[in-house]
């Protein structure tokens, strides 16, 4: 019997005294294990455990432990501050309630495994505040985004006329002088526009070559224009041509409209025709309001259209006041802003890479700093609501037809003694437009109605062009758009010229562009 006892180690004999019974006591609590390592008494390379395990083993009892530790200060701080007698819980518990009450249905979207509202507010405010201060970090070190530029206010530069009621009218001229002129074209600018518009990047010696005189202004309240008090479009056309008697335009002259501009157009073929040579449209604006404008032609228009245009359509009709809100935080600013972002629109691939270009952002942004250089948001709202409220005429207005003298004893009596005629009404001079396809800005449709409605009006369709891309900055086309309304280039009139020559080259203008 001592001879088996002696051969057993005591590690054996400690075996014997005290079963294994597979229980553990860990620090705070009994876990239920199975002894895999129980002391390694069957195996001999079992007696020694490696740095590795301690450590291993020290970590994951360290880990229990603050586990632990946060578990016994959470039972803590509800015995003690989360009590119904505690002092934070009387203050606090009733509101809170309420709040939580308010919010519980939120606890289906965020965190549904815990329905505290309080649980689950206090996770979302965490994540809120830590995703936002890694977005501020994160931008004060990101060299990809652009600085803002802020708007720059130049000293005045334009010449200026005295209107009949005491306003001033900037405007701008290029091309050749008056005296020397062929043909004048009279430009209104299109909204966040300025008289530095006009063509945009066209040059002066094609001008010259054509005898071409463009007059640009700017509009009441815009760049150095003086505001009017109660403007429409009839006193438009009314300063349109104030503004041409008093620059030296003698003759019947040619109007340009683009854009939104161009209802400052269409306002002079109906109100100054006599004046008025011919027609030049780009992407012209109409309003959805048109009565002969069938719903599939609003609709259609309707569908091109971003939502923040919409939005802003919708207030320019109903809310006009709520857009000095919108303008202040864009163009009205101070700091320069994406045309696309600004003017609440879509542009298409042409129209994005050459906004992109450094020449047309250069353009960009002087014009605008011209257009707001008044710093008053009145002219702009004024200008959205005449875009989308009664013209006081229609585009069917414009349009040739025969008036002959109506049924009648009296008309009968007049057409016996006087000998009337039928004669023709609206507007008898050439209309040109050209409207870019892939224009998300003023949609195709617009111009399918002003043809449906103009039939005598030319229409150009250009394929694969956007809003800015054919008039902006294009040589190619600007030679396009002159031949097509003034022929051939003749070159600007001599001085020797007398004024029966001149009006012969009126009439052969007028009679080129209606061929």
């Amino acid at each position: 019997m001592s001879e088996v006892n002696g051969s057993r180690s005591w590690r054996e004999e400690l075996a014997s005294l005290v079963d294994d019974t597979g229980y553990r006591y860990s620090t705070g609590s009994f876990e239920t294990r199975r002894s895999e390592s129980t002391v390694a008494r069957d195996s001999p390379e079992g007696e020694t455990e490696s740095l590795r395990d301690q450590v291993q083993g020290f970590l994951k009892a360290w880990g229990e432990m603050v586990v632990e530790l946060g578990r016994g200060c959470r039972d803590i701080v509800q015995q003690s501050l989360v009590t119904e007698d505690s002092f934070i819980v009387k203050k606090l518990g009733g509101p809170c309630s309420k709040v939580g009450k308010r919010l519980s249905f939120l606890n289906d979207y965020f965190l549904p495994e815990d329905r505290d509202p309080v649980h689950s507010w206090t996770v979302i405010l965490l994540v809120f505040l830590i995703a936002f201060a890694v977005l501020s970090v994160n931008t004060k070190h990101d060299s990809s985004i652009p600085r803002i530029k802020k708007v720059c206010i130049h000293p005045p530069s334009a010449s200026r006329v005295l209107l009949p009621d005491g306003r001033h009218m900037a405007y701008h001229e290029l091309g050749v002088p008056a005296d020397r002129a062929r043909f004048s074209l009279i430009a209104p600018h299109s909204f966040l526009s300025s008289r530095l518009a006009g063509i945009p990047g066209i040059k002066a010696p094609l001008l010259e070559e054509f005898g071409v005189r463009l007059v640009a202004y700017d509009l009441p309240g815009f760049g150095e224009s003086d505001p009017h008090p109660i403007r429409n479009l009839n006193s438009s056309a009314l300063d349109m041509l104030y503004l041409a008697n008093t620059v030296g335009v003698n003759d019947k002259f040619w109007v340009l409209g683009y854009s939104s501009g161009a209802m400052h157009a269409w306002a002079a073929l109906r109100y100054i025709p006599d004046r008025i040579a011919g027609a030049a449209m780009f992407a012209p604006m109409v309003n959805l309001d048109e009565r002969r404008m069938t719903k599939e032609e609003r609709q259609k228009t309707w569908e091109k259209w971003v939502t923040r245009r919409k939005v802003m359509y919708f207030l320019a009709r109903r809310f006009p006041r709520l857009l000095t809100y919108f303008y202040r935080q864009s163009f009205l600013s101070g700091k320069h802003g994406p045309i696309d972002k600004w003017l609440a629109v879509s542009l298409g691939e042409k129209d994005k890479a050459l906004v992109e270009e450094p020449h047309f952002e250069e353009f960009w942004h002087r014009d605008v700093e011209e257009s707001i250089r008044q710093g008053n948001v009145k002219p702009f709202i004024e200008e959205a609501v005449l875009q989308v409220s009664n013209w006081g005429f229609s585009l069917a207005d414009l349009q040739v037809q025969k008036k002959c003298p109506r049924k009648g004893i009296l008309p009968w009596l007049k057409y016996m003694y006087s000998q009337a005629e039928c004669e023709l009404t609206g507007f008898l001079r050439p209309i040109h437009i050209w409207q870019g396809m892939d224009d998300e800005v003023v949609p195709p449709p617009m111009t399918d109605y002003v043809s449906r409605i103009l039939a005598g009006a030319n229409v150009h369709k250009l394929p694969n062009e956007g809003h800015f891309s054919y008039l902006f900055f294009c040589d190619e086309c600007h030679r396009q758009i002159l031949t097509t309304l003034f022929g051939s280039p003749q070159g600007p009139l001599n001085n020797t010229l007398d004024a029966t020559e001149s009006a012969t080259a009126t009439a052969t203008d007028s009679a080129t562009a209606t061929g």
